[in-house]
């Protein structure tokens, strides 16, 4: 199971292949979906480590 800051970062790194379209849909998903889960860390990896324990496919 990746870390949760390895899966921000594949985040990030799926962005950046829509950045030349910031009005793409999936861009904004990700957009928004990387901005909020930096935000939120700490609720991320308290996500991640419950789903880890619950044999989540995370």
């Amino acid at each position: 199971m990746p870390t949760p800051e390895q899966i921000l970062a594949k985040l990030y790194e799926l962005r950046k292949e829509y950045d030349d379209d910031r009005e793409d849909p999936h861009y904004l998903a990700l957009h928004h979906s990387f901005l909020f889960i930096s935000y939120q860390m700490e609720a991320f990896r308290k996500y991640v480590k419950e789903a880890a324990e619950k044999g989540g496919s995370t």
